[in-house]
């Protein structure tokens, strides 16, 4: 493996399609800390990639998790029994679900299905209590003297962090600055939207998250879907003015008949402009077809949420 910039690794965890889902590996010093985990499934492609950035499982001192959905954190606890010296760092929200993941398992079954759950996602490991240490807002991690700053950043989940690599002045983003991925990319850039998975979506809050990370200065974002994206201000024009077009969508269709599909095509069709906008080299169909797992689940999340204020 070549020597990426600033000892950050990409790891394509394999989730889904190739270039869909990464994980991060930050090696300083001979020492190393993950950012994320994948799923279950990953945990060997992670420890392929320590090897090939020539450290040992001995020499990881941390596995950060920007959140527990699970593929971010869904081999967290199977990739610990791996890394006899790392700690769990994760937002105070999430801690009890990697402690005990009863009621992450049963949320996630909730949106996908009890067999889709099992078939892709496994038996979760819980993690020793012990091991786990809660990123309150500021929280610092210290890697062999890097320091990796936490910040709690909702609006896509209520136990969601990024962290801020003062060496690269980089973030890792989770799912807080949105989704893209490579094979929409075109000569005009990349297409990125925001990811509003069920059930905590909030968009003011997330555009309050994006416009902290923004603050910063940050010369590269690294988003788990996917891979390191560069010009981040205007990254974040982008996914502002989709945050509102998709809360206006959800508001106007809150009280139609068969809501779902209707919030489905819409956001296709939002999508499929955005792409054709940006000069995308896939057809229209080609897009609907990359982003159709975003499609539903975003969707979903936006009923959630128009119900929620509608309440």
């Amino acid at each position: 493996m070549t020597n990426p910039p600033h000892g950050i690794h990409t790891i394509d965890t394999g989730f889904l399609r190739p270039q869909f889902d990464a994980a991060y590996l930050i090696v300083e010093k001979g020492r190393a800390a993950f950012v994320d985990s994948g799923l279950n499934s990953s945990v060997e492609r992670l420890l392929g990639a320590l090897a090939d950035a020539g450290c040992t499982p001995e020499q990881v001192d941390w596995l950060i998790l920007t959140h527990v959905h699970l593929d971010h954190a869904g081999g967290a606890g199977l990739l610990l029994t791996k890394l006899p010296n790392a700690k769990l760092v994760i937002h105070p929200r999430g801690a009890r679900h990697m402690i005990d993941p009863t009621a992450l398992i049963a949320g996630a079954t909730a949106v996908y299905g009890a067999l889709e759950v099992q078939r892709t996602y496994g038996e979760l490991v819980p993690v020793a209590s012990e091991r786990v240490l809660m990123a309150e807002d500021g929280y610092e991690v210290d890697l062999a003297g890097r320091p990796l700053l936490c910040l709690d950043s909702p609006g896509h989940a209520r136990h969601h962090i990024v962290i801020y690599d003062k060496r690269s002045r980089s973030f890792f983003t989770g799912d807080t600055f949105g989704l893209s991925y490579r094979e929409l990319d075109g000569p005009n850039g990349p297409v990125i939207l925001p990811t509003t998975t069920p059930v905590q979506f909030e968009p003011e809050p997330l555009k309050d998250s994006i416009r902290r990370m923004l603050g910063f200065q940050p010369e590269a974002m690294y988003l788990t879907h996917f891979g390191r994206m560069h010009d981040p201000a205007k990254l974040a024009e982008d996914l502002f003015v989709q945050i509102d077009a998709m809360a206006a969508i959800a508001l106007e269709l809150a009280d139609a008949d068969k809501r779902h599909p209707q919030l489905c095509l819409a956001l296709r069709q939002l999508y499929q402009q955005r792409a054709r906008a940006l000069d995308c080299p896939c057809s229209d169909e080609q897009v609907a077809e990359v982003l159709a797992m975003d499609i539903e689940l975003n969707a979903q999340g936006l009923g959630v949420w128009v119900d929620r204020q509608r309440a």
